[in-house]
């Protein structure tokens, strides 16, 4: 049975009020300060969770993990995803060439609560890129690490830090699927559509803990359909649920 220490989950008086609505709003929590306030981390009575208990979304159509692994982490990716344009073709399509990522961990609350779980895509996608790697931050306290691509077709996630050290791995594409219709857009629910959800496989199935690697719940992070308007290079934000599969 597989478990995991992480991040404390309450229920849903720690996410609302008396009056059943939820803590955030926009204008309430500008800051992944406000975020990781909320769910303390390393430093607290961190309970330890039966991974086994969290389930990924069963809308997802993508490939079951394989026979042998199990879930060893769950985290939410803010960042964004990057694209180039030739500036030759205001028609062409712009090209992606990589994403970058914060992950933070949401594994306990994977476990005991997915209906909440679902919603924090959404939620993090309103609030700022994480602009600094300072760990004495006690937004920082529940970074799992990085996620950043190797070149143009190398996921990779860098699960050590100086508070936790998860493991680390480089990862291939081996399933695709669109995001849901209803799926989060951009911030505010303004943007060109959320991307799709993803399968990943390790790049060699030797040296690394992690073997597979789930995108779910996307929010936003999808670019126009044509480089018209558009620099050579730019940025679209995103947020995502990652689900990390070991042997």
């Amino acid at each position: 049975m597989a478990t995991v220490s992480a991040a404390p989950w309450g229920g849903w008086g720690s996410w609302g009020n008396s009056a059943g609505r939820p803590w955030w709003t926009p204008s309430q929590a500008s800051s992944y300060l406000e975020f990781g306030k909320r769910f303390p981390g390393a430093n607290t009575n961190a309970p330890t969770c039966d991974m086994s208990q969290a389930v990924m979304p069963a809308s997802s159509p993508l490939p079951a993990p394989a026979a042998g692994l199990s879930l060893s982490h769950v985290a939410i990716g803010r960042g964004t995803q990057n694209y180039t344009c030739d500036l030759a073709n205001q028609t062409a399509i712009p090209v992606a060439v990589g994403a970058k990522a914060t992950l933070f961990n949401v594994s306990c609350i994977a476990a005991s609560s997915p209906s909440l779980l679902a919603k924090l895509p959404d939620i993090a996608l309103q609030l700022p890129i994480p602009s600094s790697t300072d760990q004495t931050n006690p937004a920082y306290t529940d970074m799992s690490g990085h996620h950043y691509f190797l070149d143009a077709t190398t996921p990779f996630f860098n699960m050590d830090t100086a508070l936790h050290q998860y493991g680390t791995g480089a990862f291939k594409k081996t399933g695709s699927a669109a995001a849901p219709s209803d799926a989060m857009v951009g911030q505010n629910n303004q943007g060109n559509g959320a991307v799709a959800w993803l399968k990943l496989d390790a790049k060699t199935s030797s040296g690394q803990i992690f073997q597979e690697v789930y995108r779910l719940n996307t929010a936003g992070g999808n670019p126009p359909k044509t480089c018209a308007g558009m620099p050579a290079a730019f940025e679209i934000e995103y947020a995502a649920e990652y689900w990390l599969w070991a042997a």
